[in-house]
């Protein structure tokens, strides 16, 4: 049941995806920006690491894409529970897990398709990476984006308004995206900040998709990276599944 469950409420907000189509492809506008504009200033610049500068540049992007589209993706719960749709959900003998899972893959699914027409454009301006380490990055999103949705829509539903919704995700989202080296390798900065963003557990996933990109699949980035996206799911899958059924959602 718990798998029928979860594909009814997949298919129904996958369903709005696709009818919201300007919104798919505007999700991919800022990062495509990054790249566009802020790549080809990297061309030719040491920047600490193997590979080139766009195989540290897109794993960067395709993470802050996960990072900030599932941080706000809680938004959504908050309109639902202001239009009644939690309550009616509510009623319904659906596993709480379900109505979890259900979304968090949607948003998985959502942000997968917009990585591939990032790496698509990357490639036209210059990426060379090897298919095995592409797909592991799109690996790395969907995950990256399930914990995180899971995490914003479990915030959600403890908040009333957008108002206190809004500062909370930009409190989360900035330092982590400043603190991982998504832009640009912390090896390049002092030695305190590159020790300061060990406490980040997005700065694995960053340097486990470099090692990726240049055809690297055993070293200890992609160890950590692995074993931190794993833990990170299953926590944040479990935090926002007991909020779910607390919340009587």
């Amino acid at each position: 049941m718990l798998l029928h469950d979860t594909a009814i409420i997949y298919g129904r907000y996958l369903r709005q995806s696709l009818r919201s189509r300007f919104a798919l492809l505007f999700g991919v506008l800022m990062p495509l920006l990054y790249l566009v504009f802020f790549g080809p200033l990297l061309t030719g610049l040491p920047l600490g690491g193997r590979g080139s500068s766009w195989q540290v540049l897109v794993p960067g992007l395709l993470l802050q894409l996960g990072l900030f589209g599932a941080l706000f993706a809680g938004f959504m719960i908050i309109l639902e529970k202001g239009q009644g749709v939690m309550e009616r959900m509510r009623v319904t003998p659906v596993s709480r897990l379900a109505l979890l899972l259900g979304r968090v893959l949607r948003e998985a699914t959502v942000f997968v398709f917009q990585a591939v027409l990032l790496v698509l454009a990357a490639v036209a301006m210059g990426l060379r990476a090897p298919l095995a380490g592409v797909l592991i990055g799109f690996a790395f999103v969907a995950l990256l984006t399930v914990s995180l949705a899971s995490l914003s829509y479990a915030l959600a539903m403890k908040v009333r308004t957008p108002q206190e919704f809004g500062p909370l995700v930009n409190a989360v989202s900035m330092p982590s995206m400043l603190l991982s080296g998504l832009m640009l390798p912390m090896t390049l900065g002092p030695a305190w900040l590159d020790v300061l963003s060990h406490f980040m557990p997005f700065r694995y996933l960053v340097d486990a998709m470099r090692d990726a990109y240049v055809g690297s699949y055993t070293t200890d980035h992609m160890l950590y990276g692995v074993l931190v996206a794993v833990a990170l799911t299953v926590v944040a899958v479990t935090v926002g599944t007991r909020v779910f059924r607390t919340s009587g959602a």
